[in-house]
């Protein structure tokens, strides 16, 4: 038997920042071909919903509860966004230089990645990719203010629903995280390459299906 020990040296664990973020816009397959930099991301706010507890009441007792279908949500904060997220965002471009508003909004989906610290390596002990599929951005307010003697540059918010694909084995999914201190290196590194592409491969986000084979040891 061995006792229980807390706070030891190299397992004070945390999580920090935000990068990396890159956005695919959903093709008229379902999939996600063609990923681009999400330069200005200030932060993703995930807010899983549902999973709710229904009690069922029988013979005088608590019979069984059911549980209600879990959703995933969140909410993308940014100081600017990619072009390619202008038909996420409900505009069209009919000519060079009018956009037009309130148009069918696009589904997409969005890849960025978390730093994971503890108390020996600092805040890049290692890290997190966080893959979220089927997304929709809602309509958001952009408050633009006069110039003053301290500016600050404006910020967009969107909040977003998502739609999860199908996935062999397990239920619909539309959020995925793979975690580096346990991923096996060469799988992590072709998946890597596969998200962010290379100077030969496209930047392209897998669906489910395909992130476990990539993942999966040889």
């Amino acid at each position: 038997m061995t006792a229980i020990v807390w706070d030891a040296t190299a397992s004070r664990f945390y999580e920090t920042g935000v990068d990396h973020g890159v956005l695919y816009v959903m093709d008229s397959n379902g999939e996600y071909p063609l990923g681009v930099a999400w330069n200005g991301l200030i932060s993703v706010s995930e807010s899983p919903s549902g999973a709710e507890p229904t009690p069922l009441y029988a013979d005088n007792i608590k019979y069984l509860t059911l549980m209600s279908a879990e959703e995933f949500g969140a909410t993308i904060e940014a100081y600017t966004y990619p072009s390619e997220f202008e038909q996420c965002d409900g505009s069209a471009t009919p000519e060079l230089g009018v956009k037009i508003g309130q148009q069918t909004r696009k589904q997409f989906g969005l890849v960025y990645r978390t730093w994971i610290g503890n108390d020996v390596d600092g805040q890049e002990h290692g890290y997190k990719l966080h893959l979220i599929y089927g997304c929709l951005a809602a309509p958001s307010e952009k408050a633009y203010q006069t110039i003053n003697e301290s500016p600050e540059a404006i910020t967009f918010s969107w909040e977003v629903s998502t739609t999860p694909p199908a996935i062999t084995t397990y239920k619909p999914t539309s959020y995925i995280v793979i975690d580096s201190r346990t991923a096996t290196p060469a799988n992590l590194a072709t998946l890597e390459d596969t998200l962010f592409g290379t100077e030969i491969l496209t930047a392209e986000l897998p669906l489910p299906d395909e992130i476990i084979t990539i993942m999966t040891p040889a």
